[in-house]
């Protein structure tokens, strides 16, 4: 089963009372129902939401949908449940708020009935992908831009940076944050689908730095390497010189050293130079004598390109 799938299977067993199973009602059949005089038809393909659409019209309307089971389009292994409710329709169609396009103030009454309502959307048309693949995305395909702006707004209305985008004659209302996606989980009080993608998120998060901090130890590495050839370059061409005896004590003890162990860094040059030396140098000094080495180079090879 897809993430989505697990998602929705949480959210339909979460138990409601009747105001909000109005809510969720609202929000399920506006985005999945065909609606008409004669009757409404509500289509899903994952068997627990239709157990929960069925047992919430049968709990607050007193009827029993007929239900009908189809096998989904190119004969794949998925099926199509249809709900069809034939009683009741002007009632369940206003007191649903199905006659407008945007839900009537009492569908969304309080911070919670949003939420639920929200819920009910991500059950109806709402996708997931799991954490495990490349990216993180969470997307609503919607009919109309009123409706899709109207979710967009609820759905940023708790900062969860959204979006909407036309999709040929649709909209796609999506967030690409992980962290944002994880909110919303926390939201619809999907906790089990919670834990797993923060699991999941953490862990990758984990390895991307893992490997970062890998990618950024390669480059200073490859950096000190070429700083240190460069170092032995400059070296070698003061000890050719004829008067190198002549040269600062303290300019030869760091060439000299730096030859004998050519692969350390400054600061493990400052330590060996301590220690068999007995006189202390700390990595600033040897950085101030590399300097006074590069000077001195240069001044050598444009004595010799004279």
């Amino acid at each position: 089963m897809s993430f989505t799938g697990i998602v929705k299977n949480e959210l339909s067993k979460l138990e409601l009372d009747k105001l909000e199973a109005i809510t969720l009602l609202s929000a399920i059949i506006k985005n999945t129902a065909l609606i008409d005089e004669k009757s409404i038809k509500i289509t899903t393909e994952n068997s627990s939401v239709a157990r929960q659409i069925f047992n919430l019209i049968k709990e607050v309307y007193n009827i029993a949908p007929k239900i009908t089971l189809r096998r989904g389009y190119n004969y794949n292994k998925h099926y199509i449940y249809i709900l069809e409710i034939k009683e009741k329709l002007d009632l369940i169609k206003e007191d649903l708020s199905l006659n407008t396009n945007i839900p009537n103030g009492f569908i969304i009454d309080d911070d919670n009935l949003t939420r639920i309502y929200l819920r009910g959307v991500f059950i109806a048309c709402g996708s997931v992908n799991d954490p495990k693949k490349s990216r993180y995305h969470l997307e609503f395909i919607v009919e109309t831009e009123e409706y899709a702006n109207f979710i967009n707004d609820s759905l940023n209305s708790y900062f969860l940076n959204s979006k909407v985008l036309k999709r040929d004659n649709k909209y796609m209302i999506y967030i690409k944050e992980a962290e944002k996606i994880g909110d919303f989980l926390r939201m619809m009080n999907a906790i089990s689908a919670l834990l797993y993608f923060e699991d999941i998120r953490i862990y990758r998060d984990h390895k991307n730095m893992t490997n970062r901090l890998n990618n950024c130890e390669q480059a200073n590495i490859e950096k000190s390497l070429n700083s240190s050839n460069e170092q032995l370059k400059m070296i070698d061409i003061l000890m050719a010189r004829d008067d190198y005896e002549l040269l600062d004590e303290k300019i030869r003890i760091i060439c000299e050293y730096k030859k004998k162990y050519p692969e350390s860094s400054m600061l493990e040059l400052s330590e060996i130079i301590s220690y068999e030396t007995g006189k202390n140098i700390t990595k600033s000094g040897i950085n101030h004598r590399m300097r006074k080495i590069k000077e001195l180079t240069k001044k050598e090879m444009e004595l010799e390109e004279n």
